[in-house]
């Protein structure tokens, strides 16, 4: 599989997350890198992130999200394959 070819990939993020920015930063990440998905806060204090496009985008996503917002302690990213569902834009789910 090529480095451009579509995938998906839903991120759990766990540490300090939820409060920081975590979300807009994901956002802004995402859409910088042209990617489609969402970012919305679990009720476990971790944020799940979905994103789909190219690969090596998707990679740098992961890199991204590993760092997180100034604020925030990432302590973990679990990554994982998904189904790829279509998304116009990235967004924040409430």
């Amino acid at each position: 599989m090529s480095r451009h070819a579509q995938a998906a990939r839903l991120y759990l993020v766990r540490g300090r997350v939820q409060g920081v920015g975590y979300r807009d930063y994901a956002q802004r990440a995402a859409s910088a890198l042209g990617l489609t998905g969402y970012a919305r806060n679990l009720d476990d204090g971790r944020v799940e992130v979905y994103a789909a496009g190219p690969l090596d985008k998707l990679s740098d996503l992961a890199a991204a999200l590993r760092q997180g917002p100034r604020f925030s302690d990432v302590r973990g990213v679990e990554e994982q394959e998904a189904a790829h569902q279509h998304y116009s834009v990235f967004q924040i789910e409430v």
